[in-house]
Formats: structure tokens, C-alpha cells, sequence
């Protein structure tokens, strides 16, 4: 999150530059207009969803975690989608398969096939220090595909991840539209970035007729309009913002804030949350998603809580 906390530092500064007079006629001449609800937020909040599948119970981004994490009764799945070298979408956080694979290099210098070969368990660890899930068929590479057939009824949460400079980064945003459009699942998915200018190049395909999320510029620039008494001004593009709860120090998860978000529509989503009283702590304060990698925390929370 370096840009986003690079920008949030400026924040205190804009606080001390915020002007009455100012503030007024901006006030009496904007024109804010909340989001429309798109039907990925039509559920009952709070969500709970499972990073990369809840990373810390099985092997990330394998149908082992996708599994299990469907029996602790999440609401989705939050992951990350990388382009191979034949142009498949598979689900796949890092530009290496070194961590999680026995096997070496980039995912976009291999092809789907060569990929299915690797042993993604072979890294993890259970709480005893033991590797339950090297050579399981369930420890396999995932395409998107594979994910959305295997749960339709499933939310899920897409996070392109290939640098838009790069040529997998440019070609990404077509490839992951057409596969949306194809599976008919423009209703349960939610496309976002860290990156803005993916965002951006995912919009001129989608019409405004998927959810999308919100990069960290955009992050960014709400919080310093909100904090510097200038929310007002602020006019969403995304209809969620996944943030963390902290950023070198500064809070992105006051009631002030969220309040402020849902206001427009917005839906506050906090990633990565694995303590019990952090979650209870956001949820009370209305927070929309919890991102976790123990959706059997979240569960527990959930059952015993509300």
C-alpha cells in the first residue's frame, strides 16, 4: 500500500489548509450523488470473505481452500487473477510461482499446462509444521473459469494483479470482460486493482454493469476530501473500497468514514483481518466486508455474536 500511504500523509497538511469561505461555496455548488447498489451488494452485510481462498487454513488460490472455506459459510471468495503465457486467467497472487509451487519462474512465462503440473501445497505448512497437502489433486493451479463453474452461487472478489505496463497487464482487462460476459456471472463478481489505471481500462468494457472497486489513488483522494472537511466534493467511481484498517498509522476505519462511504453507497471492505476483536470491532462500527484467512474465526464470530 506504499502510494496509498504516501498519499494519506499528505492529509494533515490539507486539513490545515481547508478554508470557511471555501468550504461553503463548494458546499452550496457540488453536486454528490450516491452510487447505485449493484446486485454483488445486494446481500446481507456484513460479508465475510476468504483471501485467496483463507490462505492460513490450506494452500492459497487451490480448491483446497475454496473447499473449506465454503464449509465455515462465507459470503465469497476474495482473489487475485493473473494472465499465463497462452493468455488463460488463472487465480494467482504472486508474478512467481516459487512461493507456493515447487516450481521456478513467472506465470506469464508458462502455459496452463505446464502449470497443472506444479504441486501448489508443497510450501504450506499446518499448525504442526507439516505439509498435509503436497501432492494433492486439490492443490492444483485454478483458472477463474474453474472457480466461478465450481461455485455459482459464490460472490467473488477479482483483484488483477499483472502490472498494466507489462503485455499480460494490458491484455488482462479484455480477456477477464469477455470470460464475465461468457460465464454470465456479471451479477456475483466484483473486478478491482491496486492499480487505477486497470480499473480504468476494465470501465470502457464493463458499461457500468459490474461492481468494481477502487484503486489506491482513489482511496486516497476520499479519505484526504473527507478528513480536510471537503467530503462534499468527493464523487465515487467504485462501488466498494477495500482498504486496510491502518496505513502508517492512520486510521481508514473510523465510523466517521465508513458512515460517510455507505452515505454515497460505497461498501467499506478491510482487508486482512484474522483476530476475532478486530472484526467484532469493524463490524460494529458498520463495516460492509471482512477480508480474513481464517473464515473459521469469522464464522465462529458470526454464530456466537449475531
Amino acid at each position: 500500500m506504499n502510494n496509498l500511504t504516501k498519499g494519506l500523509l499528505g492529509v494533515t497538511a490539507l486539513i490545515g489548509a481547508a478554508i470557511g469561505t471555501t468550504w461553503v461555496v463548494t458546499k452550496s455548488t457540488s453536486k454528490q450523488k450516491a452510487k447505485p447498489i449493484k446486485p454483488f451488494f445486494n446481500g446481507v452485510a456484513p460479508y465475510v470473505f476468504a483471501h485467496r481462498g483463507g490462505m492460513k487454513l490450506a494452500p492459497e488460490h487451490t480448491m483446497a481452500a475454496f473447499k473449506l472455506a465454503n464449509e465455515h459459510n462465507v459470503d465469497g471468495f476474495e482473489v487475485d487473477v493473473r494472465l499465463t503465457k497462452d493468455e488463460q486467467i488463472v487465480v494467482f497472487h504472486d508474478a512467481f510461482v516459487d512461493r507456493t509451487s515447487n516450481g521456478a519462474g513467472r506465470i506469464s512465462n508458462h502455459t496452463l499446462e505446464e502449470l497443472r503440473e506444479l504441486d501448489f501445497g508443497y510450501h504450506f505448512k499446518d499448525v504442526n509444521g507439516e505439509h498435509p497437502y503436497r501432492g494433492q489433486d486439490d492443490a492444483k493451479i485454478v483458472t477463474l473459469e474453474e472457480l466461478l463453474n465450481a461455485f455459482p452461487e459464490m460472490r467473488i472478489n477479482i483483484d488483477m494483479k499483472d502490472d498494466p505496463e507489462t503485455y499480460e497487464g494490458s491484455l488482462i482487462p479484455s480477456v477477464l470482460y469477455r470470460l464475465i460476459n461468457k460465464l454470465d456471472a456479471k451479477d456475483r463478481v466484483c473486478v478491482t486493482s491496486f492499480n487505477d489505471a486497470q480499473i480504468e481500462r476494465f470501465s470502457l468494457y464493463v458499461e457500468d454493469d459490474i461492481a468494481l472497486g477502487a484503486g489506491q489513488s482513489e482511496v486516497t483522494k476520499a479519505f484526504m476530501l473527507y478528513n480536510s472537511g471537503f467530503g462534499h466534493l468527493y464523487i465515487p467511481k467504485a462501488n466498494t473500497f477495500q482498504m486496510p484498517v491502518k496505513a502508517n498509522g492512520l486510521s481508514l476505519a473510523t465510523k466517521g468514514f465508513i458512515k460517510f462511504l455507505h452515505g454515497l453507497n460505497v461498501a467499506t471492505g478491510y482487508y486482512v483481518v484474522n483476530n476475532l476483536d478486530e472484526m467484532d470491532d469493524l463490524i460494529q462500527k458498520g463495516a460492509h466486508t471482512i477480508v480474513t484467512d481464517r473464515p473459521d474465526i469469522a464464522q465462529h464470530l458470526l454464530t456466537q455474536r449475531y
